[in-house]
């Protein structure tokens, strides 16, 4: 129990003393701030510096500081220097760091709305996860979590999720006996559970082993961990049932948002917007080009005939039982039917 303790702690007291570190470098409120003594903001996250979704934090953080004329500006901690995405969230919750991007259900502890971003099936296609999450209810979601020690700056999409093990899933009956790795979400574990198949969390960076090795049968995810994390090499086909679409959060601690301008709030927020808007873009064609690269270059095969319904069905009453469980989930899935 002692042991379980340790990381967290080393982490908090590795980011408290970087921010000891760049203590006194700049203003602390942004109405003091000038181009020649900034407010810097501290924003971590696990990602590498060369993922689609850490380049739109880093033009994020250049409109930072264009929108306001240099007086604020944004000091990046990629590659989990600061911790894994739950210590990082403890770390902002405590005034420690300023921003950090997560997967949206890891914030579901902190406010129950957001179990509802890992449950199967609740956006039809791209275009309606847009309209879901760029609308002006949804931001407001986003606002709304100030009182849990957090703010919503914007979303960042992560594709659709989907099975990729050495046979076709076309159903959920193909699942049954298989190991599948989820990510470490409740909302997850659930929905394997639901599906037939036997959920097991490992870190992501074990899964490449794990396949080859037949600790797992498969895993679930969008279709850039075959390229980039090399699973199409020991996986070849990629079974489109495209369960989840699972928005990633750039957040903002609830203190450090109190200590900026409503004019300074005003262009944190636009910059963020800005930046998904271009990352929007660029994740498409980050995702083509993994596909054609998982084809032509891994022998990846794509199977695109999934019976959609049968995994929906299978799932579905998911849906009712989170609602009844947490009811701010059935908020978050007025906003998302909405904009159906």
């Amino acid at each position: 129990m002692v042991m379980a303790k340790v990381r967290p702690f080393l982490a908090l007291s590795l980011a408290a003393a970087m921010l000891a570190a760049c203590a006194g470098e700049g203003a602390q409120d942004s109405s003091e701030a000038t181009a020649e003594d900034p407010m810097v903001l501290m924003l971590a996250h696990n990602l590498s510096t060369d993922h689609v979704t850490s380049v739109a934090l880093s033009d994020f953080a250049d409109m930072v500081e264009e929108n306001t004329d240099g007086r604020i500006t944004v000091q990046i901690y990629p590659n989990g220097q600061l911790g894994s995405e739950t210590e990082v969230i403890e770390q902002l919750r405590a005034d420690i760091l300023d921003m950090t991007r997560v997967s949206a259900p890891g914030l579901s502890g902190y406010n129950e709305g957001y179990h509802a971003f890992g449950l199967p099936y609740i956006f039809d296609d791209q275009e309606h996860y847009y309209a879901s999450m760029d609308s002006d209810e949804m931001r407001e979601f986003f606002m709304s979590s100030y009182d849990d020690g957090f703010v919503g700056l914007t979303y960042y999409t992560s594709g659709s999720r989907s099975f990729y093990a050495n046979k076709e899933i076309r159903t959920p009956d193909d699942l049954k006996g298989m190991k599948i790795r989820v990510q470490d979400m409740r909302s997850q574990t659930d929905m394997m559970h639901a599906l037939g198949g036997t959920p097991v969390v490992i870190p992501f960076g074990d899964i490449y082993t794990s396949l080859q090795t037949g600790i797992i049968d498969g895993a679930e995810s969008n279709e850039t961990a075959l390229t980039q994390s090399s699973h199409g090499d020991v996986s070849k086909i990629f079974s489109y049932d495209e369960h989840s679409m699972i928005p990633d959060m750039l957040i903002m601690s609830t203190a450090t948002w109190d200590s900026l301008s409503a004019e300074d709030q005003d262009a944190i927020i636009e910059a963020a917007i800005e930046s998904t808007e271009a990352h929007k873009i660029a994740w498409d064609e980050e995702i083509e080009a993994a596909k054609i690269e998982a084809e032509e270059e891994m022998g990846v095969t794509f199977i695109e005939d999934v019976d959609k319904e049968a995994f929906q069905e299978a799932t579905a009453p998911m849906i009712d039982q989170y609602v009844s469980e947490y009811p701010l989930v059935g908020d978050v899935l007025d906003i998302v039917e909405g904009a159906r």
